[in-house]
């Protein structure tokens, strides 16, 4: 597939999911690469996503850590794939008009399951790694 122009491969599946994403869409994430096993996802903090104690709501970093996962775990197109479960360590805090990229990236598939790390990154800061559990529902594509 040709380029996307922002420095990734597209790949037909994962492109078409993101797009038909409302909620990442709605939060400003930008897919910016897709490869087999792997997926590149941006965001900026923006000022409806901090809580109370002025940092970003955790929830928010997990959304984009997951739309990573999610499309990692879509890029090939073979079936529908969805989490089976997932946890997030935090590791920094983030403050709005940050902008965080999450990679994911496959570390095994077994049968219709698989499992995919995601580092969420501001810069080069690490501030949380997720782990996400896949299964590809059976009949769908």
């Amino acid at each position: 597939m040709s380029g996307d122009g922002v420095g990734g491969t597209r790949n037909e599946a994962a492109w078409t999911m993101f797009e038909a994403d409302r909620a990442s869409k709605n939060l400003g994430m930008r897919l910016l690469s897709a490869d087999p096993g792997t997926a590149v996802v941006e965001m900026a903090v923006g000022p409806l996503m901090v809580n109370g104690h002025g940092i970003a709501h955790g929830g928010f970093v997990f959304t984009l850590a997951d739309t990573a996962f999610a499309c990692a775990c879509n890029v090939d197109g073979r079936g529908v794939t969805v989490a089976s479960g997932a946890d997030i360590t935090f590791v920094a805090p983030v403050r709005e008009g940050d902008v965080l990229v999450a990679t994911a990236q496959e570390r095994t598939v077994f049968g219709r399951s698989g499992v995919y790390d995601v580092t969420v990154r501001r810069g080069e800061e690490v501030v949380a790694e997720f782990r996400g559990r896949s299964r590809t529902l059976p009949g769908r594509t």
